[in-house]
């Protein structure tokens, strides 16, 4: 008993470790962005591509989420995703032109993409009841991960310079990875009898957590069909995929819920992206403008965790997601007129708005479906298209830079995204829930 708990001990370990490096190599690079541009001599537009292009790769993995589950294991591809994004860290180093960057951009969005595919799959195959516990370390590990890289970026650009402040993230790449492959090399079956035996009850209340925490990483089908082994669950993910798919693509309220996830994570990639050189221009120093981001971060991760409490006191999406659209755009309007005296109150607005609305978003669309598997292939259709939707934001702010010389109008353009977000929240009636089918 006591050699099984400490494995599951420093799985969970692993898993964070993993969590921990799923964002630096995208919240290191806002900070850090006019040395680069500065350097490299990349526009604003090209520039914005170094957020954009990972962004829009794990859209693609999303939509094949299915796909990449049937052909490589999840432990395995997680090491892989892990290797790729120690790679792409380390090659910034020595690449430090415009193009070799961008090439950077695309192997770590495919890394990051891969891990975000299968690692959740993971989790609840090998923690049953308990794996709401576990997910919610895992979703904390990320917004944690970025949180540090945001705030800690230009400090380590002041002492040995932007290559290395960015290349820096694949030493803790690389541990995650050696932690992983030796914390995963035995069967987690022992791991799996031991939680489901200690903490079924604590596996149970946390049901709603866990089910925010596996939508806002996982791609759908890897993670409904996760108990499904080996030839069986490709056939089974094959067989499911060949009936919803076309029907997703031909649903109306489909594309709404697509949509109105991609416009609300634009608001995630935008300020990732563009927040830290807005205040930079305003005249804040680098390391100021990077721990803004750090708060804004962390502000997320405690919405985040109030979604999980409370969403179960409503029924009606609608109430909480029009509170947080509301929080959302009075953070928007403070960087509009009069981002710096109100510069904490834009990022406890924003934060609060965007950390809440990433997963009440997709916990709208589980609402849709009562069968798990079609839930789960709805949600990586919605992820899908709405992350390609979402890479859009950054590379929108970058154009609108260039032309204006400010970022205010990019404000105005996610705030028209938000009114737009909230009309259509009011059509997701739980009443209207059925017109997924027709």
């Amino acid at each position: 008993m006591r050699n099984a708990r400490q494995s599951e001990f420093l799985v969970i370990a692993a898993i964070i470790g993993v969590a921990l490096n799923l964002r630096p190599a995208l919240a290191a690079i806002g900070p850090l962005l006019d040395m680069i541009e500065a350097a490299t001599g990349l526009s604003h537009t090209q520039s914005s591509l170094l957020t954009s292009l990972p962004v829009f790769v794990m859209g693609l993995c999303a939509l094949g989420g299915a796909a990449i589950a049937g052909r490589v294991s999840e432990r395995n591809g997680v090491a892989i995703g892990m290797a790729l994004i120690g790679i792409a860290c380390a090659a910034r180093y020595a690449g430090d032109g415009g193009a070799s960057l961008l090439v950077t951009a695309i192997i770590a969005g495919a890394g990051i993409a891969l891990v975000q595919t299968l690692l959740p799959a993971f989790i609840k195959r090998g923690f049953g009841a308990g794996a709401g516990r576990v997910f919610g370390l895992y979703t904390t590990g990320i917004m944690g991960g970025a949180a540090i890289a945001a705030a800690s970026a230009a400090g380590l650009a002041a002492q040995w310079g932007w290559p290395s402040a960015l290349a820096v993230w694949a030493a803790p790449a690389l541990a995650a990875l050696f932690l992983w492959r030796g914390a995963t090399r035995q069967t987690l079956a022992s791991v799996a009898a031991t939680a489901a035996a200690t903490r079924s009850a604590t596996g149970q209340a946390a049901g709603v957590a866990g089910a925010v925490a596996a939508t806002r990483s996982a791609t759908g089908p890897a993670a409904g069909v996760a108990a499904a082994p080996g030839a069986a669950h490709s056939a089974a993910v094959a067989r499911d995929i060949q009936t919803a798919r076309p029907r997703f693509w031909r649903s109306r309220r489909a594309w709404e819920l697509m949509i109105f996830f991609g416009i609300g994570t634009g608001a995630y990639t935008l300020v990732l992206a563009w927040l830290p050189p807005f205040y930079t221009s305003l005249g804040w120093q680098p390391s100021q403008a990077g721990l803004l981001l750090g708060g804004l971060t962390l502000a997320e991760v405690a919405a985040g965790l109030a979604v999980s409490a409370w969403i179960g006191h409503f029924p009606d999406r609608r109430k909480p997601l029009l509170t947080v659209l509301m929080s959302l755009l009075a953070g928007l309007a403070c960087l509009i007129f009069a981002p710096l005296p109100l510069a904490l109150c834009a990022c406890l607005l924003l934060g609060l708005g965007i950390g809440a609305l990433f997963p009440l978003s997709l916990i709208l669309t589980l609402d849709h479906l009562e069968d798990p598997a079609e839930a789960g292939m709805l949600a990586a259709f919605v992820q899908g298209g709405g992350y390609i939707i979402a890479s859009g934001m950054p590379l929108l702010a970058g154009l609108l830079r260039d032309r204006f010389s400010d970022l205010t109008q990019a404000w105005v353009a996610m705030s028209i995204g938000t009114a737009c977000m909230a009309v259509l929240c009011l059509q997701f009636s739980p009443a209207n829930y059925r017109r997924l089918t027709r």
